[in-house]
């Protein structure tokens, strides 16, 4: 590139750069600080109406409605105290067993039951609630979007003039997300202080914040034992820090009128809740996948199981091959035929057969990916009203050596009968009230629970030596 058009180059950069900078620089309606904002609240309100339904299908909602009902009320009177109160708020339960809660841009605020059974208080959920809706008031979602564009926009400008720049764009394109880490975890401490500001506008003691940050430091220390991490946790500033912040704001402000905190209401509301994952949408055991509900069974063959609401995925253990089980519609030949129709798919010769006493249709198949051509075989089989489809795929040049063992996978779906597993019942929360003050082993004698005592205490947000004073505490139960 000549001198004069690499100097052309970088003035039409840099004024673009300027001008997106002054176009982009914007009050932010939480904190009053001017910042960088290329997202319109016309975009934040569009992107989290687009993501809600895909959302709901992945983790799916909690069927209680007066569960439902109550977050959302709960949530509603939170948002009004905010300032973005005219956004179309949304409050979601997901019936998913982790402990988290998130939230998208305008408003969609989303919790799981898996933090549901692990708080305590009203307020400690208003804790919660208040804490995602300043991530949405501070548009914390809005402005990292907003960085990222500059960045991107800065990288493809410094691509025109700098042959170094070009050749390692694609690598720093990938770093971008570990570079505005930081901000995410800034953003978490903000949203703490808001979440503070808008549970003590309706009432609710702060200081319960403190105990479900408590809470989540404790689940974390045992997921490093070999469980999973909170997806709260995933990005955020260690919680027991945050915990000290928490009670530091508490001291230095002037809180003294709130003082709900309302344990007895919230433990009723959550009472027979499912704990943990629900056997009945599907478990794995000594190398075979278990569908209750549906009531049909897979052999594994060793390969890992992601089982999701919308989807089963056998995942080979070098991760290069995978079968993908979902729920299609009409007869096993016009679900073939609508596949073969899809963009970038070529279908060969389909043929019939039966698998297991049910009818069947398999055909081979290519697909073009953006990591180049893919090759497979897909089984579309009717049982029990439905028409499943049974998708193996893998690298072109990968699937001959993982066809067996695809194939041996979507062979082996077959009905199932085993009464034991057919019954199968998710444990549930059971809420007992004590009479008197107990020791935690006392309570543990008298109460017994399906789950460690280190689970039991954790869902209390005891000590292992606590003494329970007289009230409602939670055990966990087999379900029925």
């Amino acid at each position: 590139m000549s001198d004069r058009r690499r100097s052309t180059a970088v003035r039409t950069g840099g004024a673009a750069l300027l001008a997106l900078t002054f176009a982009g620089c914007a009050v932010n309606p939480a904190t009053g600080n001017r910042e960088l904002s290329l997202v319109s609240e016309g975009q934040e309100i569009q992107m989290g109406r687009e993501a809600d339904p895909q959302i709901v299908a992945q983790m799916g909602l909690y069927p209680d409605s007066s569960v439902q009902r109550y977050v959302r009320e709960i949530g509603l009177r939170l948002a009004a105290e905010s300032e973005r109160p005219d956004l179309p708020w949304t409050f979601r339960v997901l019936d998913d067993p982790t402990v988290n809660a998130f939230a998208l841009p305008g408003g969609f605020i989303y919790i799981t039951r898996g933090i549901l059974t692990h708080l305590t208080s009203e307020a400690e959920l208003a804790g919660v609630l208040g804490h995602e809706i300043g991530h949405v008031t501070a548009r914390h979602s809005a402005s990292q979007m907003s960085r990222a564009q500059l960045a991107q926009l800065g990288l493809g400008v410094g691509m025109i003039f700098s042959e170094t720049v070009r050749d390692y764009g694609g690598l720093a394109s990938q770093s971008l997300g570990l570079l505005f880490l930081k901000f995410g975890r800034d953003d978490e401490s903000q949203a703490d202080e808001l979440g503070i500001r808008y549970m003590t506008r309706e009432g609710y003691d702060p200081r319960e914040l403190a105990g479900v940050m408590r809470m989540l430091s404790r689940t974390s220390e045992l997921a490093s034992g070999g469980g999973r991490v909170p997806e709260w946790l995933s990005t955020h500033p260690d919680p027991a820090n945050r915990s000290e912040s928490i009670l530091a704001q508490v001291t230095a402000g002037d809180y003294a009128s709130a003082t709900t905190v309302e344990r007895e209401g919230f433990l009723r509301r959550i009472d027979r809740m499912p704990f943990g994952p629900n056997p009945r949408e599907g478990f794995t055991e000594d190398g075979v996948f278990h569908h209750p509900e549906l009531a049909f069974r897979l052999d594994t063959r060793g390969w890992g199981v992601d089982n999701q609401k919308s989807a089963v995925q056998f995942v080979a253990p070098d991760g290069g091959a995978v079968v993908i089980l979902t729920i299609g519609s009409g007869s096993p030949e016009a679900a073939l035929q609508e596949f073969g129709g899809m963009q970038g798919v070529s279908v060969g010769q389909g043929r019939r057969t039966e698998i297991n006493g049910s009818p069947a249709v398999r055909a081979p198949f290519q697909a073009e990916s953006q990591d180049g051509v893919l090759a497979g075989e897909v089984v579309f089989l009717s049982y029990g009203g439905n028409t499943y489809r049974l998708l193996g795929l893998s690298s072109s040049a990968g699937w001959g050596a993982a066809a067996p063992t695809a194939r041996a996978i979507q062979e082996s779906f077959r009905r199932e009968t085993d009464p034991a597993v057919l019954s199968a019942q998710p444990d549930r929360l059971d809420v007992v009230s004590t009479s008197g003050r107990l020791t935690f082993d006392d309570f543990r004698s008298r109460y017994p629970s399906t789950v460690d005592p280190v689970i039991v205490a954790l869902i209390n947000q005891l000590e292992s030596g606590s003494v329970l004073d007289r009230g409602l505490w939670k055990r966990v139960v087999e379900g029925n």
